[in-house]
């Protein structure tokens, strides 16, 4: 298949809108017409992960990492960035990165490290704002249920677990069709008064072409009356960490036990026990420290991440237990994701997972 193909579908999943700021998802390097047969997934695309590449023949690396995060001013390969790139763009291998925008869908890789762990009844830890739209339409009601239902096909109208929501409300339109016009009910130059629904949906911002499109393809109007409003409400499905429940409260030295053997981890650094069983949990995949006060806020008894640095662990101030498991091990299992991501609508495309461990972290135990 195209490439774009594959990207469009990792991008329908997890938009590029959503990654942060700071962040470089998507296409870093190739062709979006270019033909693919085969994909490799990593954590972090590497020099190793390129030769892996070639030798098994992938056309595409797919990492949670991008390898590019800020502007290359040159290529001669004095690094393993500019080596790593080369290295793809000499052997034709395209080099895609899903990254922040995966971490902040809710089915994305906090959704995965809160799997291994079992735990229940999950939400985003700190939604975002400012990524919602409201759309208010008037249209005649004898359209109003078409428009609704394309409105619905786009994405409009999504609200936590509940989809196809709208508000309508009924009254009057007036307007006069002046010469030039070529008005779908009413006569030129005379006033006319059409019986309208207002319908009002939700959806998120980065919709908003797609949904114009589609509300003048089913809109009999020649002129359509419609209004946008910016919304600031958090946007629940999408954000940064998860919470959520352990079936059974746990000590909190059962707890570590079970996150080491759960994660598959060689050590995990922890604050000082508060003799206090462990039930709720917060977890964020990779550095996680900004989300610590969201995690005490929402009533979390400890709070898993990785990346702490040694005078952060004090901020707990014996309020919630910090379980520090490193930043590959709490988002090795996105690879797993991934490929379990695109074996659902591809199901006979060739994808595997790298056979390289790219953590640059060694520990001596």
């Amino acid at each position: 298949m195209r490439l774009a193909e594959l990207a469009k579908y990792l991008e329908d999943i997890a938009p590029l809108p959503y990654q942060e700021t700071y962040d470089n998802s998507g296409l870093l390097v190739g062709d979006h017409n270019k033909e693919i047969n085969q994909a490799l997934i990593s954590l972090d695309c590497t020099e190793e992960v390129v030769e892996e590449a070639i030798s098994t023949n992938c056309d595409i690396i797919i990492s949670h990492h991008p390898i590019i995060f800020k502007g290359l001013k040159r290529f001669n390969g004095s690094n393993y960035v500019e080596r790593t790139v080369m290295k793809a763009i000499k052997h034709d291998i395209a080099l895609y990165a899903i990254h922040t925008n995966l971490d902040n869908i809710f089915g994305g890789v906090n959704r995965k490290i809160a799997e291994k762990l079992k735990l229940q009844d999950l939400s985003i830890l700190s939604p975002k704002e400012n990524l919602l739209n409201k759309l208010a339409v008037f249209v005649p009601k004898t359209h109003a249920e078409s428009l609704r239902n394309a409105l619905f096909n786009i994405g409009a109208g999504a609200i936590g677990n509940y989809d196809q929501c709208s508000f309508s409300t009924d009254g009057l339109g007036t307007f006069r069709a002046k010469e030039g016009s070529t008005p779908y009910v009413g006569t030129i130059g005379e006033q006319h008064t059409e019986p309208e629904e207002r319908i009002e949906v939700v959806y998120p911002q980065h919709l908003e072409r797609k949904l114009l499109v589609a509300m003048y393809e089913n809109h009999p109007y020649e002129e359509v009356a419609y209004d946008i409003y910016k919304l600031q409400n958090a946007y629940s499905s999408i954000g940064s960490g998860m919470i959520g429940m352990l079936p059974i409260a746990l000590s909190e030295l059962d707890f570590l036990a079970q996150i080491k053997e759960n994660l598959h981890l060689q050590v995990i650094r922890y604050t000082k026990l508060k003799k206090k069983n462990i039930q709720r949990v917060a977890v964020c995949g990779g550095a996680g420290g900004f989300l610590l006060p969201q995690a005490i806020r929402m009533g979390a008894d400890a709070f898993i991440t990785g990346d702490y640095k040694y005078h952060e662990f004090f901020d707990a101030e014996g309020k919630i237990l910090i379980a520090d498991v490193g930043h590959f091990e709490s988002e090795q299992f996105t690879q797993e994701l991934l490929l379990e991501i695109i074996q659902k609508k591809f199901p006979n495309f060739a994808v595997r997972l790298t056979g390289i461990n790219t953590n640059p972290i060694n520990y001596y135990i």
